[in-house]
């Protein structure tokens, strides 16, 4: 009960203008109480109020009721110091409680100098050796680990079976899980003698300068070659041998199956054919080994063959590896040739200290445009997959160029999206592979994070989370489908979460991220989530609600592939993905448990792929130009994509604000999206007509019909939103207003539609009560 005499006392002891105020304020005060004690059961919530007979969007507070707004969810950043590792980012803006995009203004980045020197202690603990160049060879890899040696340009003097034939005997490519499958992991000779050998052709003269040799990979036999003899002959017929001064040539080989070892030849040798002939083998295995041929192609004056077949690119770019010093001038020369569409600036630091740093493009660089989407190619997650590094910093230098150039794709592309590039994620992997160099970096060297963590397997396993409530929670109506919150245990000081992928999720927290692709390296093929099986069976295909928008996503990238769409090209190495048409569902391939994808698709609006560049992770420098060739089209169209499907503004129908956080559904999809903090959204669709409901706290649900067209150009679905009594109350009793007619009208109409249900109740009450006592 309200205790009036207090007030009235009170208000004696005022002068007439005070007690007026207090009055008015009483009387407010008053009809609060009233108001929320009618619509407590009259008023539906903006949760489940219906318009048109539409639900809305909003699916209440679920992962069952224990955790907060995931909107709010905090950003494991603020644990980046346990265990002794430096912070995740040193930037203010990318806070440790950094909310998802929607949620708050679109926090950027501080823009980078780099014109600034590296940090002295950074530099002490990364670059330790005055000299830690990668040495350069005086030829490049004939390409066997890149495929351009053929199959048929390989023999043997004998093998075990057709899976360990001549063909597997290429650096670095993997075996399948059973032994005396057609994918084996080496040649392996059938005999244990010196005189078998494995044979090259490399189908025109060739000055041959060294080999790298590797054992077998597999997980159940070790097998490598310990000596070894090398011979060369211009018509297979007539050999000579590699000689050390007067002595045929003995080369050391391996010590173990996986580190490869160069040997470079006393005098190089011009030949077309060359044999690798071992002597000696591991005691406990058998004659198997994987290798390249370093070779520098002469003319061939019968101009049988053309060496390099490839495609040269025309494009005038910097073709080469950049570490990290490189890749801070490259970026910087970007920035300074397109100082009106680019900055830089970096999402946070590595355990190593060394920043991650980021190329925007943009026609307006620095802010977030209404409207206008925003992109991200992140390269280097794992940092011995070079490949996805250097076509991002092509991709940087190509779309500076060309839109100083005035070509109008990539100045509509420029002028529509704001493009991010991050070209390495894990630059403290990229620096350990990067000084042993392309070829002798070997298949795992720099692969992880300098804490031994593999970043596709670090962020918050969320699929858990949900598909744990979808069998604990009876009233599915509750069930959070998107912005899943981080569970805490992730955050927790034991958790072991690299500083990368803390500046990653906050980076992704910041910004309203629409289309994403991580770029990876040693196979040839596009991975769409989810990544991770629901029973944690090795594979098994696992969709999202939006499986059909992912395929698509997933084959624009391959069919615009020029390798991938080869149909005559050769498996990498123990699945052919063609049969696939050179995509497939992440989890059917392979589980991934807290994989950057996943993450994306539950934890932000973000739709994301990975993208396989190539059999090779860390191809030669002399590769990258038809490298570049055979993906530019499929990073420009994949880019493109996000202007598909349905974009809009979700306003207040009163003010015209924006409405931040307003949940967009689509019905007949189990996955919602929320707009960025100024109203703005953006539904990736595949073409056809959808039912679309927007809602939002404090207001009622609107739905309309959106139709996506086949157009490279999202359909406009704005939506206005009008609030709810209770609302409107809250927000005029907070800015001490007066009451509207209207809605004191509203509130009188509840208010007797409350007592006419209260006295219905209490009827059919005395109604049972009659007719129990009467029998």
């Amino acid at each position: 009960m309200v205790n009036y005499t207090g007030f009235v006392t009170i208000l004696r002891s005022r002068s007439e203008a005070q007690r007026s105020g207090e009055m008015a304020r009483l009387g407010a005060s008053l009809l609060l109480l009233i108001f929320m004690f009618v619509v407590s059961d009259a008023l539906p919530t903006s949760d489940t109020v219906t318009v048109n007979n539409s639900v809305s969007a909003n699916p209440g507070r679920s992962i069952a009721e224990t955790t907060s707004n995931p909107t709010r969810a905090s950003s494991p950043q603020s644990t980046a110091e346990s265990a002794g590792r430096p912070a995740a980012t040193a930037q203010p803006n990318a806070s440790a409680t950094a909310k998802p995009p929607g949620t708050g203004p679109s926090l950027g980045f501080h823009t980078e100098d780099l014109d600034e020197s590296i940090d002295k202690s950074v530099e002490k603990k990364v670059w330790s050796k005055e000299n830690e160049e990668p040495e350069e060879q005086e030829c490049p890899p004939l390409g066997l680990e890149s495929l351009r040696v053929q199959d048929t340009q390989l023999r043997a003097s004998s093998f075990q079976r057709h899976g360990l034939g001549p063909h597997r005997g290429r650096l670095n490519i993997q075996s399948g899980l059973e032994d005396g499958d057609i994918y084996d992991g080496a040649w392996c000779a059938k005999y244990e003698d010196q005189n078998q050998w494995l044979e090259v052709d490399a189908r025109q003269p060739t000055l041959f300068t060294g080999v790298i040799l590797q054992g077998r990979n597999s997980i159940w036999s070790w097998d490598w070659v310990t000596t070894y003899k090398v011979q060369f002959s211009n018509d297979s017929i007539a050999w000579k041998p590699s000689m050390n001064g007067t002595k045929e040539a003995v080369f050391e080989g391996n010590q173990d199956v996986e580190t490869p070892v160069l040997a470079v030849f006393p005098e190089p040798t011009v030949a077309r054919y060359i044999r690798i002939n071992p002597q000696t083998w591991f005691e406990n295995g058998t004659v198997c080994l994987r290798a390249e041929v370093l070779g520098c192609p002469l003319p061939d004056p019968n101009n049988i063959y053309t060496w390099g077949t490839e495609q040269e690119s025309t494009d005038k770019l910097d073709f080469r590896h950049h570490n990290y010093k490189e890749m801070r001038k490259l970026m910087k020369s970007v920035n300074e040739d397109c100082p009106d569409i680019t900055r830089i600036y970096s999402i946070g630091k590595s355990y190593m200290g060394l920043k991650l740093y980021v190329m925007e493009i943009s026609d307006n660089p620095g802010k977030h445009e209404l409207g206008e989407p925003e992109f991200r190619y992140v390269a280097g997650m794992h940092g011995n997959e070079a490949l996805g590094r250097e076509l991002v910093l092509s991709l940087m230098q190509f779309l500076c160029h060309e839109y100083k150039q005035g070509n109008q794709r990539i100045v509509r592309l420029v002028k529509e999206t704001r493009i991010h590039l991050l070209p390495s994620m894990n630059p403290d992997g990229y620096e350990m592979a990067y000084k042993k160099g392309s070829e002798l970096a070997g298949w795992a060297m720099g692969r992880y994070s300098y804490e031994g963590i593999d970043m596709n397997h670090n962020f918050a396993d969320l699929n858990s989370v949900m598909w744990d409530a979808l069998e604990l929670e009876t009233d599915k109506s509750k069930l959070i489908n998107h912005y899943i919150p981080i569970p805490e245990k992730y955050t927790s000081e034991e958790a072991f979460v690299a500083p990368e992928t803390r500046a990653v999720i906050s980076w992704m927290q910041n910004i309203p991220f629409v289309l994403s692709a991580n770029l990876h390296g040693g196979e040839l093929v596009v991975t769409y989530p989810f990544d991770m099986t629901r029973d944690w069976a090795p594979s098994e295909h696992t969709p999202t609600p939006d499986d059909s928008f992912f395929r698509w996503l997933a084959t624009v990238y391959a069919s615009t592939n020029q390798v991938m769409s080869n149909p005559d090209r050769r498996p990498c190495h123990n699945e052919d993905f063609l049969r696939h048409n050179n995509i497939i569902n992440g989890a059917e391939w392979h589980t991934v448990p807290g994989s950057m994808n996943d993450f994306s698709y539950l934890h932000t609006n973000c739709f994301e792929v990975t993208v396989e560049l190539s059999c090779d992770k860390f191809p030669h420098a002399s590769e990258l130009p038809t490298e570049w060739e055979n993906n530019k089209e499929s990073l420009l169209v994949y880019m493109e994509q996000v202007h598909r499907g349905i974009k809009g503004v979700v306003r207040d129908k009163d003010t015209e604000a924006g409405i931040a956080d307003a949940i967009i559904k689509v019905d007949g999809i189990d996955h919602h999206i929320r707009s960025a903090f100024d109203g703005d959204y953006w539904r990736l669709l595949n073409p056809g007509d959808y039912e679309v409901t927007a809602s939002a706290e404090g207001y009622f649900s609107n739905r309309r019909m959106c139709r996506v067209e086949y157009d490279h150009y999202p359909t406009i679905c704005d939506f206005l939103l009008t609030k709810t009594p209770k609302q409107r109350l809250r927000e005029i009793l907070a800015k001490g207003g007066k009451i509207p007619k209207d809605l004191q009208l509203r509130l009188r109409a509840l208010r007797m539609k409350k007592l006419r249900a209260t006295t219905k109740a209490i009827n059919r009450r005395r109604a049972r009560e009659r007719r129990a006592r009467a029998l």
